[in-house]
């Protein structure tokens, strides 16, 4: 049985010391996704246990193309800490990353409770806002060579990741239809993808149910108060220094990160 603690300390440790793994799943091919989870809850713990507070959950894998690639068939998630959040005004400090990505996503402001099982109007009705967002991923593996359970257990690739919230939220109703909500990502003015809202799961808010969902089988709701980012609407745009990366939604407003 692969050693959980063991793993989640490496995984600790190459976020302090910015360091770039071998996946896990090389030298212990039987590491689960189930092993991953818990490896993953037990980071954000040690996370927790150092004075960090919980304040949500992300998504990944929530396009089709994505998952074709990776060989699965359904998302993954991961959990937000306040220490994630990165302030809008400020340039992002490249050096705590190993390869930095960013990724354009619907944000979401729960109002009140989630507890699965739930679905698309459920969570249209528990949610306060949505707000556009700006994630940085970041893997801890050499090269993005990492299997399922590996970047599960990276905490869906957000163990060094930082959230750029924008500085508008709409209520669901005044934003309309979220799978129709169109995005344009720019790097230093150009345009490098479009895509809307039904890129993520035919639907947002389908992404949140399917979080809160997985979180009921293992026995967790999602707090009021949570922000919850839902995938990525595009591919993830490498950012290097002196760059800045711009999402603008459709009835959302703007977000962007400099370097």
């Amino acid at each position: 049985m692969p050693d959980r603690e063991a793993i989640a300390g490496t995984l600790e440790r190459a976020v302090a010391e910015r360091t770039a793994l071998t996946r896990f799943t090389a030298a212990q091919p039987d590491l689960g996704v189930e092993d991953a989870y818990a490896i993953q809850w037990l980071g954000i713990e040690r996370r927790l246990a150092r004075g960090e507070r919980l304040i949500g959950a992300k998504l990944g894998l929530t396009s089709k193309p994505k998952q074709r690639t990776m060989g699965v068939e359904e998302p993954i998630y991961g959990f937000l800490t306040d220490a994630m959040v990165h302030p809008i005004e400020e340039r992002l400090a490249l050096e705590r990353f190993i390869h930095p990505r960013v990724e354009p996503e619907i944000g979401f402001l729960i109002g009140e409770e989630l507890r699965g099982p739930v679905a698309v109007p459920q969570v249209l009705a528990a949610t306060r806002a949505v707000f556009p967002a700006l994630e940085v991923i970041d893997s801890r593996y050499a090269r993005f060579d990492f299997r399922l359970p590996d970047v599960v257990a990276d905490n869906a690739s957000a163990s060094a990741a930082s959230l750029i919230a924008g500085s508008r939220a709409v209520t669901p109703e005044r934003a309309g239809d979220l799978r129709l909500t169109g995005c344009v990502v720019r790097r230093d003015g150009e345009i490098v993808h479009t895509a809307a809202g039904a890129a993520v799961l035919g639907h947002p808010a389908a992404a949140v149910a399917w979080l809160v969902n997985r979180l009921a089988e293992r026995g967790r709701a999602l707090a009021a108060g949570s922000l919850v980012i839902a995938g990525a609407l595009t591919d993830a745009v490498p950012i290097a220094a002196g760059q800045t990366i711009r999402a603008d939604f459709d009835g959302l407003g703007s977000v962007a990160v400099s370097a």
